[in-house]
């Protein structure tokens, strides 16, 4: 668990002692050590954020639209997509702000409030990556049993659960970082109000707060992870009773591609909030960040339904039916006015 040694210090206070908090901002650096990269910098993360949004936004219509799409797995993929939207949107603007002005400030509500909702959104984000993986468990390894055991109502049942979770384990952490004291600096090393930058910059003592976030991380990041996991091997097991060699291949494939994501979000978020990270460099935790804000919400709606032969040709005829509303006729993927 990584160390936060607190910058000043302040008496004990009592119930009726005042908040002795003086940081009514917060100063984020970003990038600050890389000057010379910020405009590259800048066209990739946007360029990133564009692709990001754009893709989710269209797996939601398609989804949405397509009645052969109305199943358990893209209901969760839907989900999915809008959740994506979401996440990387409580970080990546103001990332891009921050290139822009070279260290942007924020005030401490609202640094909260994207804590908040950062913690809110990834937490939910990880119900739902192990309800998926159930739910392909299920399609795999039992599937005359499958429309029962994952029927329209469990499924949206399921849903339910991982946002409802995801509220109140963003709830817990948001709550006791804003009833620290944070007396200067003001400065966060970092380009969004993460735990551990906050926790270390901090003059209140935050032992009790430092174990019980570690805790929470523990228990939703390695549950969750390690329930994903155990479907997949059930999975895997699964397919390697697949006779055709051409069906073991492609399935292998698909779920390879998937569980590759799957083990970068993990890995990734586990590094930085279970295992010690006290003698890596902010930098390297902020490339880190970068991995599971930035780059996993663009892996999902590619992994997931790009490279998925029924969400292309979905593609297909939503943009068969919206085109004939406008009068123009589509033959196979090009328009012809």
């Amino acid at each position: 668990m990584y160390s936060a040694l607190p910058k000043c210090f302040s008496p004990p206070q009592t119930m009726d002692s005042p908040n002795v908090s003086t940081v009514t901002k917060f100063q984020l650096l970003g990038f600050q050590n890389l000057l010379e990269w910020q405009t590259l910098l800048f066209a990739i993360f946007l360029f990133i954020y564009f692709l990001t949004v754009t893709g989710n936004i269209v797996i939601i219509v398609v989804v949405s639209q397509d009645q052969k799409l109305h199943s358990p797995m893209y209901t969760f993929l839907k989900h999915l997509s809008f959740l994506e939207i979401w996440y990387t949107s409580t970080i990546v603007p103001l990332l891009l702000a921050n290139l822009l002005s070279q260290g942007q400030a924020i005030s401490f509500p609202a640094c909260i409030a994207q804590l908040y909702f950062f913690v809110f959104f990834g937490a939910t984000e990880c119900f739902l990556l192990v309800m998926m993986a159930y739910d392909r468990y299920l399609a795999i390894y039992s599937p005359l049993h499958y429309t029962f055991l994952m029927s329209p109502d469990i499924c949206n049942k399921l849903v339910a659960i991982s946002w409802l979770t995801g509220v109140g384990t963003g709830f817990l952490p948001s709550l006791m970082i804003s009833k620290l004291d944070f007396c200067g600096p003001n400065q966060i090393n970092h380009f969004f109000c993460d735990l551990p930058p906050l926790m270390q910059l901090s003059c209140s003592s935050i032992y009790i707060t430092e174990m019980i976030i570690f805790i929470l991380s523990v228990a939703v990041l390695c549950f969750c992870f390690f329930l994903t996991l155990v479907s997949y091997v059930f999975i895997v097991s699964s397919i390697l009773r697949i006779p055709s060699a051409s069906g073991r291949m492609k399935t292998f494939s698909t779920c390879g591609s998937h569980l590759a994501v799957v083990m970068i979000y993990y890995g990734t978020m586990i590094s930085m909030y279970i295992h010690p990270n006290a003698h890596l460099s902010p930098e390297i935790n902020k490339i880190i960040s970068v991995f599971y804000t930035v780059i996993t919400p663009l892996l999902n709606p590619v992994i997931y339904s790009l490279r998925n032969k029924d969400f292309k040709e979905a593609v297909r005829r939503v943009i068969r039916r919206n085109c004939g509303i406008y009068g123009v006729r589509v033959k196979d993927s090009l328009f012809i006015k």
